[in-house]
Order: C-alpha cells, then sequence, then structure tokens
C-alpha cells in the first residue's frame, strides 16, 4: 500500500509541473496524450484501491455467545432499499464480505429464531479499507407472533419453513393505504371482494394483531382491517403452522405487527390520500421514547364510496317442469371509519417490562339498491317481474385493551409473561326492503324493515414461560390460556300492513340468539438448534365448552369436548444457501355464532339463508415440505402441502318448489358437508438483477377432492389457481415504481368461485431529504374487479357476476417528523 500510495504522489507532481509550464510548447503538443495516459493509470490504481474494502465479523448469540451458522448478512451502500450483497456465516459464524468500494454501508443480520441485528456507519475509505466488527449478538426471538423493531429498509418478503413474512414499510403500495390494501399484496394471502382474507391451500385463517386474536373480537374483521392504516403497521406474517402456543383454531395464522416505536427520541408521521372515485384517508401516528419508557399512538380517518352490479341466472329442473330466474341489480353506498390505537411501554427494572395498549374503530355506513328478478318459463317466456329498493344504515364500534407483563427470571434466559386481553364491540344494522310485482294484482307488495343489533365482548388471559434447558441451543415452553367470549345477536322484523299503515312484528323471524364460549387450553413445545438444524416441537390441549338459545325457548348445550394439537417442525440450513423444512400439526375449525345461527334471512325470498345449530367441529391434518435456494441476487422456495379435513363445513345450497306455488326457493345453510382431501405446489420466488430493481412472484395450484357419504352431488374434484406477481424500482431523483398483479379462482363442494385480474401500479417521488413522498397508485388498470361464482345441485344450476368500482387513481402525501433514529453500534475492540 505504500508503494501504491507513493505512485499516486509521484503522477500528482509530474501532472501538475506538465500543466503550469507554459514556455515548453513542446509538452504543449504532448499534454493530451500524456493525460489521457495518466488518467488510464491513475484509474486503474484507484479502482484496485476502490474495491479491497472488507466488512467482516462473527455472529453468535446474545445468551451464551454461541457461533451462530448460516445467518443471513444484507450489505446496503447508503440509503439503498435493496442490499448489494447478500451472504452467510459458515458453520462457525464468521463472515467476511470483500471487493467493497469505499462509501457508508450497513448491514442486516437475520436468522430465523432471532431478532434482525442492524449495524450502520460503516465507512470504508482508501486508508481504512478493512472494517472488523467483532462479535455480533443477536438475541431470541421468543415469539414467532411477536413483533420485533427493525430500524431500517428490510426485504419486502422474509420466508421460513412456518410460513412467510411481508415487510410492510419496504414497499410503496403501503404508503398512505389500509391493511386491506397491502393484504392484496402478501404472498400466499387472497383478499376477496367483501375484504375477506384467507392463505392459499386452507380452508380456514384466522386474523390476529399483535399475536392476539382479532377476528373474534370484532363483529366484522373486514371493517377493522379497512381501517387500519398501514403505516401504523411493521410486518404481516403468514403462519401455515402456527406453534403450539396459540389457539388450535383455523388451519393457518395472518398476524398483522404494528409498529411500537422503540426509536429513541419522538418520530411520526402524518398522511393523507384521495381517489377519484370519492374515496379518501388520512391517518398520522407517533412515537416517543424515553430512557426506560415509549408512548406510541396513531389516528386514521377512511371515507369511502362503493358501487357496484350484480347478475345472477339460475336454473331449475323438476321431474314436471323446468324454469328459470334471470336476477340483476346496482348498489351504491357510503362508509366512514375512524381508528385509534395507544400504546405505552415501561421498562420496569432491567429484568421487567409492561406494555399497555388499548385500540378503538368506529364505522358508519348506509347503502342503497334496486334489484329486478324475472321470472321465465320453461320457452325463456318472461311471466313476471319482481321489483325489490332496499336501504340500509349501520353502524359499529369496537374497542380492545390490552395488558402485558415480562419478567426475566435468570440470567440464563428464563421468561415469565403474563398477558390479559378485554374487548367489547356493538353494532346495529337498519335495512327496508319494498317489494313490488308485474303484471300488478299477482303478488301483493310487501315492505320490510329489519333492525339487527349485536352485542360481542370477550376475555383472553394467558401466563408463558420459556428457558433455555442444555447448552442454551434449546428452549422449553409452556403455558396456560383462557378465552371467554359471548356472542348478543338480537333481529327484529317487523312487516308493514298497507290496510292500518302500521308494521306490525314478525314473531317467526323475529328472534335473539345468545352465545357463549369458554376454551381452556395447556401447551408445552421445546425447540432445539444446532449445526445447521432446527426441530421445533409441542403439543396443545384445549377444553371447549359452548352453549347457545334462542328467545324462542330452544336451548342448545354442545357437550364439553377436549382437544389435542399435536406440532412439529425441522428445518435445516446448508451449503451456506439452501433451507429445507417439513412441518406436521392438527388444526380445528369450530362452528361459532356466524354459521350456528338459525335466525332466516329472507330479504330475497326466493333466496334465503340461516345457520346450523347442529354443526360439529371440523379437524385438520396438514403436512408442509419446504425448500429454499438462496443467492446474492436472487431466491427460490417451493412448498408442498397436503391436509385432509373430517366434517369440512362450508355453504350449501338446496332448491326446492314452494308449497301452493310455481316458484322455486333456494335454501343455503352451512353444513359439515364431507371430507376434503387437499394437495397443494407453492411457487414463491425473488429476483434481484440490481441493487435498484427487484421482481417477485408466488404462483398456488391446489387440487382439493371433496366426498360425502350423506349427498352424491358433493363428490367431486377440482384445481384451485392463485398467483401475485410484483415488481419494483428504484430511479434517480429519488424515485421508485412498484406494481403488483393478483389473480384467484377456487373451487368449493357446490361449484367454483372465480375472480378477475386485480392489479396495483404506485410511483413515487421523495422531498426533503426524504421527509416528504408524494405518491400516485392506479388501481385495476385493467377494469373493475369482478366475481363469479358458479354453484350446481341435484336440480338446480347457478350462475352469479358482480363487480365493484374498484378502478381507481389515488393521490397521498406523507411526511415524516423527524429523521427515522438508527442505533450505530460502538466501534469494535482494536485487535491487538
Amino acid at each position: 500500500m505504500k508503494a501504491h500510495f507513493n505512485l499516486k504522489k509521484a503522477f500528482k507532481k509530474i501532472f501538475l509541473n506538465a500543466f503550469f509550464i507554459n514556455a515548453n510548447q513542446t509538452l504543449k503538443k504532448r499534454l493530451p496524450k500524456f493525460c489521457l495516459t495518466f488518467l488510464i493509470l491513475f484509474s486503474g490504481v484507484m479502482a484496485f484501491a476502490a474495491e479491497k474494502g472488507t466488512i467482516s465479523g462473527k455472529v453468535v448469540e446474545e445468551v451464551g455467545g454461541l457461533s451462530i451458522p448460516s445467518a443471513i448478512i444484507s450489505v446496503y451502500l447508503g440509503d439503498a432499499e435493496q442490499p448489494l450483497i447478500t451472504s452467510t456465516s459458515d458453520d462457525d459464524g464468521f463472515f467476511s464480505i470483500k471487493n467493497l468500494k469505499s462509501g457508508n454501508y450497513r448491514i442486516k443480520i437475520s436468522f430465523v429464531g432471532y431478532a434482525p441485528l442492524v449495524v450502520n456507519g460503516i465507512i470504508l475509505t482508501d486508508k481504512d479499507f478493512d472494517k472488523n466488527l467483532g462479535s455480533l449478538k443477536l438475541s431470541s426471538e421468543q415469539n414467532a407472533l411477536q413483533e420485533v423493531t427493525i430500524t431500517v429498509q428490510k426485504p419486502a418478503i422474509e420466508f421460513g419453513a412456518d410460513g412467510v413474512t411481508y415487510n410492510v414499510g419496504s414497499t410503496l403500495l403501503a404508503e398512505g393505504s389500509t391493511a386491506t390494501d397491502v393484504l392484496k399484496n402478501v404472498p400466499m394471502v387472497q383478499v376477496d371482494i367483501d375484504g375477506n382474507a384467507t392463505i392459499a391451500g386452507k380452508k380456514s385463517t384466522r386474523v390476529f394483531i399483535d399475536g392476539k386474536p382479532s377476528d373474534y373480537m370484532t363483529s366484522n374483521i373486514a371493517d377493522l382491517l379497512n381501517v387500519l392504516p398501514s403505516d401504523a403497521i411493521e410486518k404481516i406474517a403468514v403462519l401455515t403452522n402456527p406453534p403450539a402456543k396459540y389457539s388450535g383454531d383455523g388451519e393457518g395464522i395472518i398476524n398483522i405487527v404494528m409498529k411500537k416505536g422503540f426509536k429513541v427520541g419522538f418520530n411520526g408521521n402524518i398522511g393523507i390520500a384521495v381517489g377519484v372515485q370519492g374515496n379518501g384517508n388520512a391517518n398520522t401516528n407517533a412515537s416517543y421514547r424515553g430512557k426506560n419508557y415509549a408512548i406510541n399512538g396513531s389516528a386514521a380517518y377512511r371515507y369511502n364510496v362503493g358501487k357496484g352490479e350484480n347478475n345472477s341466472y339460475r336454473e331449475n329442473f323438476f321431474p314436471d317442469t323446468t324454469f328459470y330466474y334471470d336476477q340483476s341489480g346496482a348498489n351504491k353506498s357510503k362508509s366512514r371509519g375512524a381508528n385509534f390505537r395507544l400504546g405505552f411501554d415501561w421498562d420496569i427494572t432491567p429484568k421487567q417490562n409492561i406494555r399497555l395498549s388499548t385500540n378503538y374503530n368506529d364505522n358508519t355506513s348506509s347503502s342503497n339498491s334496486a334489484n329486478d328478478l324475472r321470472y321465465l318459463s320453461e320457452q325463456l317466456i318472461e311471466k313476471r317481474l319482481r321489483n325489490q329498493a332496499n336501504t340500509g344504515d349501520g353502524n359499529s364500534n369496537n374497542v380492545v385493551i390490552n395488558a402485558d407483563y415480562k419478567l426475566q427470571t435468570d440470567t440464563s434466559g428464563g421468561n415469565l409473561s403474563i398477558g390479559l386481553t378485554f374487548n367489547n364491540n356493538g353494532s346495529s344494522d337498519l335495512r327496508a326492503y319494498n317489494t313490488s310485482y308485474l303484471p300488478i294484482g299477482i303478488s301483493r307488495a310487501t315492505l320490510q324493515k329489519n333492525n339487527n343489533d349485536i352485542g360481542n365482548n370477550g376475555i383472553t388471559f394467558n401466563l408463558d414461560y420459556d428457558k433455555p434447558v442444555f447448552k442454551k441451543r434449546d428452549r422449553v415452553e409452556l403455558g396456560l390460556a383462557y378465552n371467554y367470549r359471548k356472542n348478543d345477536n338480537d333481529l327484529l322484523v317487523e312487516n308493514f300492513n298497507f290496510q292500518t299503515q302500521q308494521f306490525v312484528t314478525n314473531d317467526r323471524l323475529s328472534n335473539q340468539f345468545l352465545y357463549s364460549e369458554n376454551i381452556l387450553a395447556g401447551y408445552a413445545s421445546y425447540n432445539y438448534r444446532n449445526a445447521g438444524w432446527g426441530v421445533k416441537t409441542g403439543v396443545r390441549t384445549e377444553l371447549t365448552d359452548v352453549a347457545f338459545d334462542l328467545s324462542t325457548g330452544e336451548n342448545y348445550n354442545v357437550k364439553p369436548y377436549l382437544s389435542i394439537f399435536p406440532n412439529f417442525s425441522v428445518n435445516k440450513f446448508f451449503r451456506k444457501r439452501y433451507n429445507f423444512g417439513a412441518t406436521y400439526s392438527v388444526r380445528i375449525n369450530r362452528p361459532r355464532e356466524n354459521t350456528l345461527n338459525p335466525q332466516v334471512n329472507n330479504v330475497d325470498t326466493l333466496n334465503i339463508s340461516y345457520g346450523n345449530p347442529n354443526l360439529s367441529p371440523s379437524y385438520t391434518h396438514q403436512m408442509d415440505i419446504s425448500f429454499g435456494a438462496f443467492g446474492q441476487k436472487w431466491s427460490f422456495t417451493p412448498r408442498l402441502s397436503y391436509s385432509t379435513s373430517q366434517g369440512v363445513i362450508e355453504r350449501f345450497r338446496t332448491v326446492t318448489l314452494i308449497p301452493g306455488s310455481t316458484s322455486a326457493r333456494s335454501e343455503s345453510t352451512f353444513d359439515n358437508v364431507g371430507t376434503n382431501n387437499s394437495l397443494a405446489l407453492i411457487l414463491i420466488g425473488n429476483y434481484r438483477p440490481t441493487n435498484k430493481i427487484s421482481a417477485n412472484g408466488n404462483f398456488s395450484v391446489i387440487q382439493s377432492n371433496y366426498t360425502s357419504k350423506l349427498n352424491s352431488a358433493l363428490n367431486r374434484d377440482g384445481l384451485s389457481i392463485r398467483g401475485t406477481f410484483g415488481f419494483s424500482m428504484q430511479l434517480p431523483q429519488k424515485t421508485a415504481f412498484e406494481s403488483n398483479l393478483n389473480y384467484a379462482n377456487n373451487v368449493s363442494a357446490q361449484g367454483r368461485n372465480k375472480g378477475s385480474v386485480t392489479s396495483s401500479f404506485s410511483a413515487r417521488k421523495m422531498f426533503f431529504s426524504n421527509r416528504l413522498n408524494f405518491r400516485v397508485t392506479l388501481n385495476d388498470i385493467f377494469g373493475n374487479r369482478s366475481n363469479t361464482i358458479y354453484n350446481e345441485g341435484e336440480n338446480f344450476r347457478l350462475q352469479s357476476f358482480s363487480t365493484n368500482n374498484t378502478q381507481n387513481f389515488i393521490f397521498s402525501l406523507n411526511y415524516r417528523f423527524t429523521k427515522i433514529a438508527k442505533k450505530i453500534l460502538p466501534p469494535p475492540p482494536a485487535t491487538p
């Protein structure tokens, strides 16, 4: 290196002398050639020096200091959003990233089961080109569903044997939107036209927020997700094999992890978004971190205008007649929603922590719709016309209060956690249905009002303890949990008497449904990791006691039942770039108030629906095999999943002739339709040709086979297809572009649900040192979102089509109060 710097000084001296000797004409003539030769030599020397930079270190466990092999090392240059280089630690935990140019770097170190660690401010120069960071300690991430605060840009998608993690802050489409919008772009997740999210290959999906079940804490989880601001979300974990610590309900869990604000000082942002369809939202969140406490909060408001059209065509087949129903309609709705969150985190002592949080959600809506139903004869001649005009007004509110206490019981890594959650929500829905017929006189006009009030409250308690046992490479987890829920569904139906000009209560349809549920659970699990191997095994038992009754005097007391849920997974990292995983678990789908409630919905008298109080729980055995291959610029993770479910709970439709009439009525209810065997192939990949371009995609094909001993019409099989493709690019002048495409086509016990291609294209421009960003998003450029349902039974065929005004231009602004604080580790001690 001394020779290298002496050479630079010599070049500099010769160049200056030659440049300033004006009297020498010969040198003037030769100066251009000389300079060219000099620049070539100088560039070569500097390039050789500039790419000699090295960043090295050793990855170890925080507790015990044991080395961690195969940890992922991601190197970022400056403020780049994509890693420049990705590597792994060797079998002894060491890593060395070479051939780096001079510059300001940061690295992120991550490994399954540990909280990612970020090191900032690594500056390489031609005089200081070798940085040894020493031992870098990763802390154990005790709970795969718990939030881990990361202060720098992360890859959008991270993979594990038990699922996929989608880092919300790493995508442009997440800025200024809602949880529902973000879920549409999460791998393996599908969001239907009503805002309900499911996991590919799973018949039932639970939605958690911060590791706590939220789908049963509100009357409508879609309303909550549609107002929950994306800027307050840290990440979304898709768990196909949830750990034993959590409820056995649902074949998979979508866990939404909120930001907790553990950055030093005061931080926050405020944003607003407006769409040309008339929709808009505004949100703000802020956090303050003191020496031993943190306070964070957020608020959001949403306004939405919905428009849609629908059409259904039903063929009715009976021994002596065939006739048809052709129904078309349109609807328009307006809704408003507000969400408020507040959290307080206090480190009482270095070994004790308490976290308090609360969430309040409020929604109001109004709607009106109209539809025409044409009665067609066997010769497709219109016999009569039914017209129905509907109006509706609704409101709902929901409050959740959480308290969590954590104690480090010893220096070897033992932890005790206690959690308590209280939730209460209510909703009110008032609807009116005005029906008339042509020709006049064939059927009487009717006017009906439905007033539906729903209350739901519950308490959840959990006690958890975990501790390493042998050489701190393993962990034992033990716990107890209790969950209580109560639901009160009061439906008042009134019909208008045209003679007295008064509304009269319909005692046959009015009813109050009371539901209570108690679940007591205990679990034990053991995790072990060594030499690239990771093994998790556990078992959970749940005692369920359910009771419900109707105001009519009908009582249903389900005999308490005990369920056992084993759980096992094995994972192996090898050759620093490959990963193999296998999992097995048993899950349950419990029938709850939405499927059990026998209250009749007769809004459309030819298409009525009700619940089934005689449903039984459905159990699923599921197995997954995954393989991951990772390079510096790409990753590919195929998964093969098999499940078999007994007593699958699905909606089941029958069509019968109305006594004394030539009309046929469709009755839809839930039933244990039979057994479903499902085989799914899921392909997930990511490619980064440069540090500014990234493409990702996931594709799943699912073979489902239904068999039923009760109804041969349910013996069928078919393929479900889901696919997502995403692309992002960093452009000059602090601009960026991102796009996503989605498609779904799913089979069911009685038919198929076919969606359209949905899309999002977004461009962003940053201003004022990245504090202000302006974003333009175009949703569904190929046309409004549509959905087609095919249904078939022994004596009917039904095809339904619906579309909504999802094609939209959205403009949004977001401003950060302060620059994101990033913790810079102190320099490692100098080596002798």
